[in-house]
């Protein structure tokens, strides 16, 4: 077969849920591409912060291997870029014989753009060089800014934070006549990539063309019609939204307290309203892609895939955006695939545990090009084909930080979920009788024997990832139960 172009619409911060069949947001788009190819109903990133989420996109490898920890554009980045000897699948791609065509977000190194690793670039949005120093001398330039917020009463939608600068987490942005979707930042993205498909259609090699709107990233402030296409009356709270947090990580319930507890319930609807409405925008974005795609007459052997890079709270447990809570609101991301040359029993959904790392080597695998020794992930070409290949049968996340240098790290199966705070209490939940995660049980003692079958497992995990957890000493080994239960035969399939 001859090896098929590849288009990537990859949206930033959009939760899984909404692209869901039952899912009241409208996602017409996704929804065909759905039904004409696979959906992975259980797909996750590794970690719910931008950058060592795209960095392991691109190299399918998890952040203690291609060293991407935080975010690469401030101060606080612990790194700034891949570390050396690390590859990308658009090397792969490019000697494989492909053009690659790359608009909008990058945000994977702030050393190096998509060009130094094979691509074209146009219409680039968080590249390279996107480092800021945020010092005192700005905060002293805004003071006045800063006090005159400080005097003035809360808006609706909006977070006090003193000293800070308020937030307005969503609201309605003005249109510009004559321009798409109010002259929206994304749409120039999309608008370039549109321009882009006749011209890689017209060249005699295969394509790679990766689109990266920055939507539904917050705030959730967007243009009409979408601003009032869903009726925050109609919309329930999150299942979750009653949790005290009285029995998680401080942190969590600091975020709640000290910002998200600020808006009302109604507000909290209100808010939900403005995101479904940019995720829909978002699937309007695609749907122009998707058309482009269908003129050039190279649909059939094109492979497209629709996700994104980590998912959003959206006020599940009150809370909003993501990082370090490791709640599923912030981790299970929309994926799909289509490929109507190599896809077989097409409308699908797959339900294994499938995450970032695992769409670089399908990438080179449908394009014949090799698979990078030691790469994380696993190529998903055999649930293309409907084939049942041998899976991980549990998920291993890895938090680094975000920019407080928080350590965390995950391992879920079909019924449980574990994860290990360094920095506070750890959680474990019931998933299957509690699939909110409403309920930490991690000191239960009727589950003491899961927990510790569940640390066995992450340590086993993170010696497969090559994770660098593993430091003994006493400020820093606060695992309930270290690297050795890995080895005395705990692992029990929970």
């Amino acid at each position: 077969m001859t090896p098929p172009n590849i288009l990537i619409f990859m949206t930033d911060q959009e939760q899984a849920a909404v692209c869901a069949p039952e899912h009241p947001c409208r996602t017409p788009n996704a929804d065909r591409l759905s039904a004409s190819g696979v959906r992975f109903s259980e797909a996750y990133t590794p970690t719910a912060h931008c950058c060592p989420a795209r960095a392991t996109f691109f190299s399918g490898l998890y952040p203690s291997r291609h060293g991407v920890y935080n975010n690469v554009s401030n101060p606080q980045a612990i790194h700034r870029g891949l570390n050396p000897g690390v590859v990308t699948f658009g090397e792969g791609l490019r000697d494989a014989g492909y053009n690659l065509t790359f608009c909008g977000k990058w945000h994977v190194s702030d050393l190096e753009g998509p060009a130094d690793r094979g691509w074209q670039e146009v219409r680039l949005t968080a590249g390279k060089g996107s480092y800021s120093v945020r010092d005192l001398t700005m905060w002293q330039a805004r003071v006045d800014e800063l006090q005159r917020q400080e005097r003035e009463p809360r808006g609706r939608g909006q977070v006090k934070r003193p000293g800070w600068g308020d937030y307005r987490l969503y609201g309605t942005a003005p249109a510009k006549a004559g321009q798409p979707y109010g002259g929206n930042r994304d749409y120039h993205v999309v608008d370039a990539a549109v321009h882009a498909l006749p011209g890689l259609a017209a060249a005699d090699k295969p394509w790679c063309l990766y689109v990266g709107p920055i939507g539904p990233h917050d705030p959730f402030i967007i243009p009409e019609p979408y601003a009032s296409m869903y009726n925050p009356a109609d919309i329930p709270l999150p299942p979750n939204y009653a949790d005290t947090l009285a029995d998680k990580p401080r942190v969590y319930a600091r975020m709640r307290g000290q910002y998200w507890g600020q808006l009302s319930a109604d507000e909290v609807k209100e808010s939900i309203a403005h995101y479904w409405g940019y995720c829909t925008m978002m699937d309007d974005m695609l749907g122009e892609v998707l058309a482009a795609l269908d003129r050039t007459g190279q649909a059939d052997n094109t492979l497209v895939v629709f996700m994104s890079d980590h998912g959003e709270y959206g006020g599940a447990h009150g809370l909003y955006l993501k990082g370090v809570p490791a709640f599923r609101e912030g981790y299970n991301i929309p994926a799909i695939v289509r490929w109507p040359a190599g896809l077989v029993n097409p409308g699908r959904v797959v339900d294994e545990f499938v995450t970032l790392a695992d769409f670089a080597p399908t990438f080179l695998d449908v394009a014949g090009a090799p698979i990078p020794e030691g790469t994380h992930g696993r190529s998903l070409v055999p649930f293309l084909r409907d084939e049942r290949p041998h899976w991980r049968d549990a998920l291993y996340t890895e938090m680094n930080g975000v920019e407080l240098y928080y350590t965390q790290r995950s391992v879920t199966t079909k019924q449980h979920k574990y994860v290990y705070n360094g920095f506070d209490l750890d959680e474990l939940y019931d998933l299957t009788t509690d699939p909110h995660e409403m309920a930490n049980r991690a000191d239960d003692p009727a589950l003491a024997g899961v927990k510790r079958s569940l640390v066995a497992r992450m340590w086993q995990l993170a010696r497969e990832h090559e994770d660098t957890v593993f430091t003994p000493y006493g400020t820093t080994a606060l695992a309930p139960y270290g690297p050795g239960v890995a080895f005395d035969g705990g692992w029990d399939g929970n």
